[in-house]
């Protein structure tokens, strides 16, 4: 039986943009299971004292360079927001509600958001632009409001981040494979050792 890959992310965190261009390939070689964890990242910052690395300039700016380094090596493209940070709670509310509510069309609201934030450098904070985003992934206005309003998709959404923290969870991406864990894109690598072991 292939090894268990849980891959815990928002999609505000460029890294988790990143990690998602890879891991399904990875995942694919490795003979690993992919599965995907929907987390609220500005709730995991504040249950861990993190943030992220733009409250601190200059780190800001390196990991910017990093993360179009990156973004070449992957071959993958990728714009640094320039309205972030964005303020994710109601994306994931969706993101969360598609996974639960209608699994088959997850993935593409998945690559519609990534896109949206990490090549097209939308500002979702904008609720027009964010209801347009969404229609592209066939989401109605109405269908939006009631996935961000359902009692058990809020749940299901706070339940996931605070699981996240209990085993560690500090930043988006992280991935655990077989329990292990690993944070960050640039993990990738040992992701693949560790479905090789």
């Amino acid at each position: 039986m292939g090894k268990i890959v849980e891959f815990f992310f928002d999609v505000g965190s460029p890294a988790a943009y990143l990690a998602w261009t890879q891991l399904p390939k990875i995942c694919d070689e490795g003979g690993g299971t992919l599965v995907f964890r929907p987390m609220l990242l500005g709730g995991v910052f504040r249950a861990t004292g993190n943030a992220s690395p733009v409250s601190v300039p200059a780190k800001g700016r390196y990991v910017e360079l990093e993360y179009g380094r990156y973004a070449r090596r992957y071959g993958v493209p990728f714009k640094t927001n320039s309205h972030f940070p964005i303020i994710t709670l109601h994306l994931m509310r969706v993101v969360t509600g598609m996974q639960i509510r209608h699994p088959e069309r997850f993935h593409a609201l998945l690559a519609v958001l990534f896109k949206a934030m990490w090549v097209d450098d939308l500002d979702l904070n904008d609720p027009v632009l964010a209801s347009r985003t969404l229609s592209e992934a066939g989401l109605s206005p109405e269908q939006v409001d009631g996935l961000v309003n359902d009692p058990q998709i809020k749940e299901a959404l706070k339940a996931a981040t605070e699981e996240a923290v209990t085993r560690g969870v500090f930043g988006a991406p992280t991935t655990f494979v077989n329990g292990e864990m690993f944070f960050g894109q640039d993990k990738l690598d040992f992701v693949k050792e560790a479905l090789m072991v």
